[in-house]
């Protein structure tokens, strides 16, 4: 019986720009995968809730949706895989909600070939708490904190309305919900059906 041929598997830090402390996590992703599919694994990683455009920079190189008036330049990230526009980079960029300017920083940790392929990227570890969808960018997220903090601020209450009545735990991390989450991407796609 001939052996399958070995599958390369990058492991990759993703790291959220200017929040202190440091938003991270590492996950191991399939090369085989879109782009696009490489942004759905980073919001289920990270958290957010693909509220809003996105585009990677690889390189000189601007992977993105194609959407509406898109830069001169930007490739469909539908039609590139992981592999292909990533293998030899250390670091990449990707950027979530353009208003917000949420910058990850994504370096490339390791490769490796292995005998069976991924079915879904899977998360080896992380730290803290993604900050909730359209709190402002690192700025916006810092006061938002400091709002939530302090019961006397003059947004406190509007803040704490906004956020459902819930404390905002910035160190919260769960291994266990990252990693259920990053096995419901393969089951959807961000846009139309499913690209593997």
């Amino acid at each position: 019986m001939p052996t399958p041929p070995e599958q390369l598997t990058f492991q990759l830090r993703v790291e959220l720009d200017e929040v202190t402390p440091t938003v991270w996590r590492q996950i191991l992703v399939p090369t085989s995968v879109r782009m696009s599919r490489l942004h759905d694994m980073i919001q289920a990683a990270m958290g957010w809730t693909n509220s809003h455009l996105h585009a990677f920079t690889v390189g000189d190189t601007r992977y993105g949706m194609c959407f509406d008036e898109y830069p001169e330049g930007e490739i469909d990230e539908q039609t590139v895989t992981v592999l292909q526009a990533v293998r030899g980079q250390e670091r990449f960029t990707y950027e979530y909600d353009f208003g917000d300017g949420w910058e990850h920083i994504i370096t490339v940790e390791a490769e490796f070939r292995t005998p069976h392929a991924l079915k879904f990227a899977l998360c080896l570890g992380g730290e803290n708490a993604c900050p909730p969808e359209d709190s402002g960018g690192p700025g916006g997220f810092e006061y938002f904190l400091e709002a939530l903090a302090d019961p006397k601020h003059e947004e406190h209450v509007n803040y704490v309305r906004w956020n459902d009545g819930d404390i905002f735990d910035r160190t919260a991390f769960d291994l266990v919900e990252v990693n259920a989450a990053l096995q419901k991407v393969r089951q959807r796609s961000s846009r139309g059906p499913a690209i593997w």
